[in-house]
């Protein structure tokens, strides 16, 4: 068994829409959603265990192994605006703060995103890198994790000594990826030397289109593993990029880790050339929000026909407030459809005062201000009510508890349509079927299932699904990438795969 090390381990994730209206301060990383609350010290090893957190796969390896392990923090917050100058500062504190009080240590682990925005720092995980590289010196090895969606920067391949970074999307694979970080800190620890190379490829990707179960995607990450395992290779990984972050880095890339130089350059050349080749295949096919009801009702099925409200999805910064795909529902006279979930805090707090089986008039939704989006006046009936308490039963998020808050089933009051709508009091994405079930829906039995999500939703909806299709209603999730009003992005890159440069 090989000797026992000291490593310091911990976590900061956020994922910044710039263009999303609240900004993620430090009560958003405090608090618990369908992740833990920020927690300190000791405490990781007990939540994290069993959990699909990168985190929860490297401590599982480590403590195998024997390492004397130096908790830090670890904490998230649902994706939003900018990180709010306190928020970064106190947790970037409590992260360097341990690592100085930890004493000598033999390497650093740390479970990041890498499209974290802050009010003062464009690259706050490069920003938090340097600022651990400078505590620990050039010899204490780093080793970062990284979502599928990071922004690669070159500080982040400067300041770390090696990354790994989640091959699917939706994201189940994220325990694995902290596993796959255990090995190269290890072999980093051991002393060997590695060779990093970074590429950034000249297009963005609309998440749309980064959804690993379709092509071109498929097929890069299948040879980011292959080229991995190559002699002289250790890693390579493609970053497929978060473009609602306005910051010059923005986008795709490739990077690659080896013994030998050569063979890693060749190993990225070869990642960088087949997306850059497979460019015109980035293609997703989106409907306005009418179109996709209209086809939704026109398909004869067994099973649900799942919409997609892919702009207002609060797991990419959306406000989960927009009405634009329920108010197509109710015009269109949809029959068992459910909408989940709108965050709507007032409505929801009304219909437990009210309780189930009492009606009332409300202005649904549209509670942030995002432009362009009215609330939708209606007649409500309260059909269930839910504390927002449950544990999650899909693949992704597999024994997480969330702890949402109050929620409630509401049925639209209406002469032709007969749809509901569940609400809630905190944003977060519907990627899993128990947050139906919570207020007692079973997914599978209902005609319309629409989902505030861009496809983190497919682990747990597309199996019960006759047909699953993307709407394009209002949000501040932008999935056409040339109606972003970019200011800080790089000049040359382009928009889309295919579209225009952008000129700076």
């Amino acid at each position: 068994m090989p000797a026992s090390r000291t490593i310091a381990v911990g976590g900061f994730q956020h994922e910044t829409n710039t263009f999303a209206p609240h900004p993620a301060d430090f009560h958003a990383f405090e608090r618990p959603d369908g992740w833990p609350a920020l927690t300190r010290g000791d405490a990781l090893f007990e939540v994290m265990h069993g959990l699909n957190i990168p985190l929860s796969g490297y401590l599982a390896r480590a403590q195998a192994a024997g390492h004397d392990l130096r908790p830090l923090c670890w904490c998230s917050a649902e994706p939003s605006g900018y990180v709010t100058r306190d928020a970064f500062e106190r947790i970037a504190d409590m992260i360097c703060g341990g690592i100085e009080d930890a004493g000598q240590l033999d390497g650093v682990y740390l479970d990041l995103h890498g499209a974290m925005v802050c009010e003062h720092h464009e690259d706050g995980e490069g920003e938090l890198l340097r600022r651990v590289r400078a505590i620990v010196g050039p010899d204490v090895p780093i080793v970062i994790s990284l979502d599928l969606h990071v922004n690669l920067t070159r500080a982040m391949l400067e300041y770390s000594d090696a990354m790994t970074i989640y091959r699917t999307y939706p994201h189940l694979d994220m325990a694995e990826t902290g596993a796959r970080a255990f090995d190269l800190l290890e072999m980093l620890m051991a002393g060997t030397k590695l060779h990093k190379v970074l590429r950034k490829i000249p297009f963005l990707v609309p998440l749309t289109s980064q959804c690993t179960d379709f092509e071109p995607c498929r097929s890069i990450y299948r040879e980011a593993a292959e080229l991995s395992a190559r002699g002289g290779v250790v890693n390579v990984e493609f970053g497929a990029g978060f473009p609602p972050s306005d910051i010059a880095e923005c986008g795709p890339g490739v990077v690659a880790y080896g013994t030998d130089r050569a063979a890693t350059e060749a190993a990225a050349e070869t990642l960088y050339r087949l997306v850059v080749d497979a460019e015109p295949e980035f293609e997703f096919e989106l409907l306005n929000a009418d179109a996709a009801v209209m086809r939704a009702m026109e398909i004869h099925a067994r099973l649900p026909v799942v919409i997609a409200d892919a702009q207002d999805n609060p797991g990419a910064g959306g406000t989960a407030d927009t009405t634009g795909l329920l108010a197509s529902l109710l015009r269109q006279g949809a029959q068992r459809a459910v909408l989940a979930m709108l965050y709507d805090p007032e409505v929801t707090l009304r219909a437990h005062e009210l309780d189930i089986g009492a009606e009332f008039d409300a202005e649904l939704g549209a509670t942030s201000g995002f432009a362009g989006v009215d609330p939708l006046p209606c007649r409500l009936r309260v059909e269930a009510l839910g504390d927002g308490e449950f544990v999650f039963t899909g693949e992704m998020q597999l024994n997480s508890r969330a702890q949402l808050g109050p929620m409630a089933l509401l049925r639209i009051v209406d002469e032709v349509a007969d749809l509901r709508v569940i609400v809630g009091s905190s944003r977060f994405q519907c990627l899993d079927q128990a947050i139906l079930r919570h207020v007692g829906i079973e997914p599978s039995e209902q005609g319309i299932v629409a989902v505030k999500s861009t496809v983190h939703f497919r682990a747990d909806f597309d199996p019960i699904a006759e047909q699953t299709l993307v709407a394009i209603a209002p949000g501040a999730n932008y999935c056409r990438l040339t109606e972003i009003g970019y200011r800080n992005l790089r000049a040359g890159v382009r928009l889309e795969p295919g579209g225009p440069a952008h000129i700076g």
